[in-house]
């Protein structure tokens, strides 16, 4: 298991992370698992032993059942993992149960550590955009948060780039906590956050954490063209991550099984290799509905793609440059920094064979 430096903090957090998304199965999350406590253990005993250091978990999975079983499974061993959790969804039904205000964040953080079952959250983590709440008063929630004890860290999620922006210069103009991380969905499937907010938090020391890194289970080897598609999976019942171009997905998947077979390792492994590889990111977040299945996506943290591997998945799922970028591509290619590359780098290759 690899560490990585939680952006410019001085964190080290395992390459992969336990998801929590599917422990607790209450009502619209009980299509995505039903995890309780003696299989959470065993996927936490299971992460632990390959060196798994973080848990990803939220308030709003499973209405903050997710954390009360999360917080059953740390016994006798916070002090040993990395917990993370969100605030920002809806947890009743008055007006101020929602959104990132001081008041909620503070309500919030208080029973998410009660949840918990202990006294601190090591990274809290805004679970969207509020564009309602004043910048200022939910970095000042945050901070407050950090000087009494009771989160460590602060981090985004689901933010665009000139949200995290404009949270950074709020933080430093106010001397404020500061996102050490923001959580974000990326895969071979879909490669929209190269163009924006990997460049952003390459450039700016912000950590990335991925969800969702296999597509709902798009990229597991499940989904195959010309197949039914399986019955009761996140995807069939939620249609969450979208898919716009059915035939694109089978073209990255018939890669992905391609070089799976070669290397005699289930797909999921060369998906999640995949992205291990992507500059910029700190921690690839792992949910299992069992503890065979997170096992096995546990060994993707040992396999290392050739360059020539991840070239065809690179040819198979590179996404077509966006405006400003195919003019940069043109005009602005000889001054590039490690950030410009994140988006840029593939598509120069094709014309200045760039090898990053």
């Amino acid at each position: 298991m690899q560490y990585r430096q939680l952006g410019n903090t001085g964190l080290m957090v395992s390459s992969l992370t336990v998801g929590t998304m599917t422990w607790g199965g209450v009502d619209m999350f009980s299509h995505i698992g039903s995890v309780e406590v003696d299989e959470a253990r065993r996927q936490l005993d299971r992460a632990m032993d390959c060196g798994v250091n973080m848990v990803d978990t939220s308030n709003i999975y499973s209405f903050g059942r997710s954390e009360e079983i999360l917080g059953q499974a740390l016994v006798g061993r916070r002090d040993r993992v990395i917990v993370a959790t969100k605030v920002r969804a809806p947890m009743g039904p008055g007006p101020n149960d929602v959104g990132l205000s001081r008041h909620h964040i503070i309500e919030a953080c208080n029973a998410s550590l009660k949840r918990l079952g202990t006294d601190y959250v090591d990274l809290y983590q805004l679970h969207g955009w509020d564009g309602i709440t004043p910048m200022e008063e939910t970095l000042r929630a945050l901070d407050d948060l950090q000087r009494s004890g009771k989160i460590r860290y602060a981090g985004v999620s689901n933010f665009s780039a000139w949200h995290i922006m404009k949270m950074l210069a709020a933080a430093d103009t106010h001397h404020l906590i500061r996102p050490a991380a923001h959580q974000i969905y990326y895969s071979l499937q879909c490669r929209d956050a190269e163009f924006e907010l990997l460049p952003i938090a390459v450039d700016q020391g912000v950590g990335t954490l991925v969800w969702s890194p296999l597509s709902g289970g798009l990229l597991s080897g499940k989904y195959r063209r010309g197949l039914p598609e399986p019955e009761g999976t996140r995807v069939a019942n939620w249609k969450i991550p979208p898919v716009p171009d059915r035939e694109r997905l089978y073209d990255i998947v018939e890669v992905v099984m391609a070089i799976a077979e070669q290397r005699g390792v289930p797909p999921a492994q060369v998906s999640l290799a995949w992205l291990l590889s992507r500059p910029g990111i700190t921690s690839v977040i792992l949910g299992a509905r069992t503890t065979a299945q997170l096992e096995e996506n546990l060994r993707a943290a040992g396999l290392v793609l050739s360059a020539a591997e991840i070239a065809q998945l690179e040819q198979a799922s590179r996404p077509p440059l966006q405006y400003p970028y195919w003019q940069q591509k043109f005009i602005s290619a000889d001054r590039l920094s490690a950030a410009d590359l994140v988006a840029l780098g593939p598509h120069l290759g094709e014309a200045k064979g760039y090898k990053g």
